[in-house]
């Protein structure tokens, strides 16, 4: 049975809510005829660079996944951003341990990007199913998550790998609180659902 592993971040600095927790959470006990045969395997990583280090290869040492699919927190972008990249770059900010990496890139003379192994206008198209805001990205940023994205893409990780920005939504579901351009937790979902069903038909091929 092919294994799709499934991860977002805990909160970090300027962000104490992180709605991928919960995405994660509810995309991870998904019931769709198409993911009968698929094993879901989820994990919240903690935002700081040495659980990324520590947590990533245990647990594609574990679970072997097939796929791994991303999900991190873009706060101020007002769309969902499928990442086609990694970039070989780094930021002074602290993470959630209050650690910071004191140099520019990740990876001293390596390339300066990675191509994330996953269809990606293939999830693209399945999110906008969805009804929401959707576009490719080639720039995942400096923090955690592009960090995430290069130790995903390098040598010996799984044969798929995408990673999905998402953008702040309220932690309630009221139709009032709606967070940018009608994002709600419960459209974010419906966003995330169709990109791990796409995940899933990409790993039959």
């Amino acid at each position: 049975m092919p294994t799709l592993l499934i991860t977002g971040f805990g909160p970090f600095p300027g962000a104490p809510y992180n709605p991928t927790i919960r995405l994660v959470e509810e995309l991870a006990q998904l019931k769709r005829p198409a993911l009968a045969n698929v094993k879901i395997v989820s994990h919240i990583f903690e935002t700081s660079y040495a659980a990324v280090d520590r947590d990533l290869p245990a647990l594609l040492a574990q679970h072997k996944p097939d796929a791994l699919l991303m999900f991190g927190l873009a706060a101020a972008t007002s769309y969902i951003r499928i990442e086609t990249r990694a970039r070989n770059a780094l930021t002074l900010l602290p993470d959630a341990s209050g650690q910071i990496l004191r140099r520019n890139v990740i990876a001293e003379g390596g390339l300066s990007a990675r191509t994330m192994p996953a269809p990606q206008r293939r999830l693209l198209a399945a999110a906008r199913t969805a009804g929401l805001a959707v576009r490719l990205s080639r720039d995942a940023g400096r923090y955690l998550c592009n960090y995430l994205c290069w130790k995903a893409s390098e040598a010996g990780g799984p044969r798929l790998a995408a990673f999905v920005h998402v953008p702040l939504v309220p932690r309630d579901v009221a139709p009032h609180r709606r967070g940018h351009r009608g994002f709600t937790a419960n459209r974010l979902r419906r966003a995330g659902t169709r990109i791990v069903l796409a995940m899933a038909a990409a790993m039959e091929k």
